[in-house]
């Protein structure tokens, strides 16, 4: 964020900055959902609504579970949230007491650190690379409890993996899934960048459990960022209590954006278009930075992110990203946040934005690069 936020003050002076440093699509919402959106607005009958969220919504969500991936949930297990955000406070509250320890992969995604800390949870980050094909895995879980000396309360997982784009697959999933229950650790899967999966198996916890929670979100996929809406897939039992706290919290998630999420549910075939966009833009990235003494540091299997290694380059992944942001003015994010032991080895790219910004952007690092 303080390298966006320098970005941003640089544009503001006028500067043409070209910006690979924020997971935030290019493209608007889904063309029905700005239609369903426009015509909420204009009736002005818009207010709270049940805290879960709407019913419509929770039932097409439902329904999209059984054409994408053959699963029947039902729509009263769905809550609707204000972003995944919300989904992660109102898990997080509900599963964990103070003092707890929740598991996180390093690298991963700084929120999830930031958030179980702020409510007085340990945090047991365990490193994840090309031995594990950048998954977690029980073994790994199991030796970090040893060595710590605590005993793990939950697990979360996402996948695909910001930063590094790592995908589980279904049966890693389900040996993650047996390892937590037979310990009756809670499990948490992240799905917010399903639809984005580029290599391996994209599969949803709920394959094979009905005791995880998903996080998913409208963000990623269909393009949603600002309009702050998502949604959790609960067990049974977790249902009316995290109703409850999400009536406390919230009072509801914003009614004109679960309108427009369940339009843009009908918005396939406009995202697939923006997400071969995403394709090409990942292809160019594949070509070109490894010539740049830029080598990939995980497989971008899935979202919208390179995880690169800097190393060849500098040791200080934060100085290299200000300096190429004020020489050139190319903002791409630092590894420090994603990783507070190794980051400063590495960067992230992301290539949710235009094809045109993507080879301007690699080509002014080319040419910076050359006179280092």
């Amino acid at each position: 964020m303080d390298v966006l936020a320098e970005a941003t003050r640089l544009k503001e002076r006028g500067a043409d900055v070209i910006s690979l440093a924020v997971g935030q699509p290019a493209h608007p919402a889904p063309a029905p959902a700005l239609a369903a959106a426009a015509r909420a607005a204009a009736s002005g009958q818009l207010g709270y609504t049940d805290a879960l969220g709407v019913r419509s919504l929770r039932e097409a969500i439902a329904a999209r579970y059984r054409r994408v991936y053959g699963v029947d949930v039902d729509p009263r297990r769905i809550a609707v949230t204000t972003g995944s955000s919300a989904g992660f406070n109102l898990a997080f509250l509900q599963l964990f007491h103070p003092g707890d320890t929740v598991v996180i992969t390093r690298p991963g995604y700084p929120a999830y650190r930031n958030i179980l800390s702020a409510l007085g949870l340990k945090v047991l980050e365990i490193p994840v690379g090309a031995a594990t094909g950048h998954a977690l895995t029980p073994e790994a879980i199991a030796a970090a409890e040893r060595e710590a000396g605590t005993r793990v309360a939950g697990v979360l997982i996402a996948s695909p993996a910001n930063p590094t784009g790592a995908v589980h697959s279904r049966a890693a999933i389900a040996r993650l899934d047996a390892w937590c229950a037979d310990r009756g650790v809670a499990f948490i899967s992240d799905e917010i960048y399903h639809g984005l999966t580029w290599s391996g198996e994209e599969a949803t916890v709920l394959t094979v459990s009905d005791k995880a929670i998903v996080i998913n979100s409208f963000s990623k996929y269909f393009c949603m960022t600002g309009w702050r809406i998502g949604w959790m897939v609960l067990p049974d039992d977790l249902v009316r209590p995290v109703e409850c706290l999400a009536q406390s919290l919230y009072i509801s998630p914003p009614e004109l954006s679960q309108i427009a999420a369940e339009a843009a549910l009908e918005g396939d075939a406009e995202m697939d278009a923006v997400r071969e966009g995403y394709r090409r833009n990942r292809d160019l990235l594949a070509e070109r930075l490894p010539a740049l003494s830029l080598p990939f540091a995980a497989p971008m299997d899935g979202a919208f992110y390179a995880w690169v290694d800097v190393s060849g380059h500098t040791n200080d992944s934060m100085a290299f990203a200000r300096q190429m942001l004020a020489d050139i003015h190319v903002a791409a994010t630092p590894g420090r946040d994603f990783d507070p032991v190794d980051g400063a080895r590495f960067m992230r790219f992301s290539y949710a934005g235009s094809h045109d910004d993507m080879t301007r952007a690699l080509d002014r690092i080319e040419g910076w690069l050359a006179k280092r």
